[in-house]
Order: C-alpha cells, then sequence, then structure tokens
C-alpha cells in the first residue's frame, strides 16, 4: 500500500478525479449535473446498459455492487423500475457521496474505500459495475488513465463472482476531448482477455459516444 509519500503521479491524479465530482456535486447538488453526466436521459440509458450486464429485469435474484456509486443515481433507477430482485450495493472512494448515500438509503450497504491504497471487506457480489469511472481522465495523460484502468479492474474483478460491466469513451467519434478517456477496442480486447477472462463483448448499440465492456466468468448461456 503506497504512502503519501510513495504516491505515484497517477496515483494523485485519480485523486484529483474523486475531488472533481465532489465539485461538482458541490455547485449541482444531488442531480445528472452533480455526478457530471450532462444529459439525464443519457444518464438513464446508461443505467439500462449497465443493468444488462445481468439482464433487465433480473431473472432471479442477483447481487450488484456499484463500484463509484456517486449519488446511488443506479439504485434511484432501479427502485423507481421495480427491479426488487436485485440486492444492491454501493462503493465509492468519496466520503462525502457515501456520507450521501447513506442519508438517502439507510437500508443499504455502503463501502467508503480506495481499493487501490487501503485493503478493506468488501464482500463480492454475483455483478460489479462501473458506470462513469473510467470516462473521464481530466488532466491525467492516455498512459496514466490506461495504467490507473488496469490497476483498478484487476483489483474489482475479484470482487465480481459472475460479471462485470464499464464504460469508456469510444474512438469511432468525429474527434475526441482531451479530458474523456478514449480507448481502442483492440487495446481493450487485449487488456480483458490476458488480464480478465476470454468471456466478453462490447456494446455501442446505445447512441451515445462511448462503449460498455460486459466481461464473464463463464460462456452466456
Amino acid at each position: 500500500m503506497p504512502t503519501d509519500d510513495a504516491m505515484t503521479d497517477t496515483d494523485a491524479g485519480y485523486r484529483r478525479l474523486v475531488a472533481h465530482y465532489e465539485a461538482c456535486f458541490d455547485r449541482y447538488g444531488d442531480t445528472h449535473l452533480g455526478v457530471d453526466w450532462p444529459n439525464a436521459e443519457d444518464a438513464r440509458t446508461r443505467y439500462r446498459v449497465m443493468l444488462n450486464v445481468i439482464g433487465e429485469p433480473a431473472p432471479h435474484p442477483v447481487s450488484l455492487l456499484d463500484f463509484g456509486c456517486g449519488a446511488g443515481h443506479l439504485l434511484d433507477h432501479i427502485r423507481a423500475t421495480g427491479q426488487d430482485r436485485i440486492d444492491y450495493r454501493g462503493l465509492d472512494a468519496s466520503a462525502k457521496f457515501i456520507a450521501l448515500c447513506r442519508r438517502k438509503f439507510p437500508d443499504t450497504v455502503f463501502y467508503h474505500a480506495d481499493v487501490l491504497r487501503d485493503p478493506v471487506a468488501v464482500e463480492p457480489a454475483d455483478y460489479v459495475v462501473l458506470n462513469g469511472v473510467l470516462t473521464e481522465k481530466r488532466d491525467l495523460s492516455d498512459r496514466e488513465m490506461r495504467d490507473y484502468m488496469e490497476r483498478l479492474l484487476t483489483a474489482v474483478w475479484p470482487l465480481a463472482r459472475k460479471g462485470l460491466a464499464f464504460n469508456v469513451m469510444s474512438c469511432q467519434v468525429d474527434w475526441q476531448r482531451d479530458d474523456l478517456f478514449h480507448m481502442p477496442f483492440d487495446d481493450m480486447a487485449s487488456f480483458v482477455a490476458r488480464g480478465l477472462s476470454r468471456y466478453f463483448l462490447f456494446r455501442q448499440d446505445y447512441g451515445l459516444y462511448e462503449y460498455t465492456t460486459y466481461v464473464y466468468r463463464a460462456p452466456r448461456t
């Protein structure tokens, strides 16, 4: 576990990412803008796509860990759409967001943890989703962000008993923003197959300038 003195530039960079989202929340409150999603309908689309890693609605009771849960809007969506077969838990590195979630959902488990710095007892779930955790890189270089992504997903994968979902920005766009993390399909496939599982698929069929990767421990039936 790195000390503050031994913190790498990438470690410092991802902590600035957390600070960025907290600043959005301070400015806009408990809204889609407060977690830096510019459009509410697009945010709901992302929730549906994330849940499709298990199927929506869930065909049978499943547990779900929302890694980087922010303001708990995925749980808002789950409850609004009546998906009572999903046993939801949330995790975030931001104490501010976790405090908000615990006030909003006192009957739900929320972990305050930075899994890259601190050992923490997080119960594995059937599925883990990371929605928006890897879409922005802010002032990190592409290499630093890729290193962060690989380290984070490697640490999170053991928490997923059945499957994992996460999104990044697509390279199939007219232009790429310097503050967003665009990842080519071939590079993502190489990392996932090498570091996580050879059972995976990409989705870029939902109209946004990003794609979602579903990773599974076994072939889908």
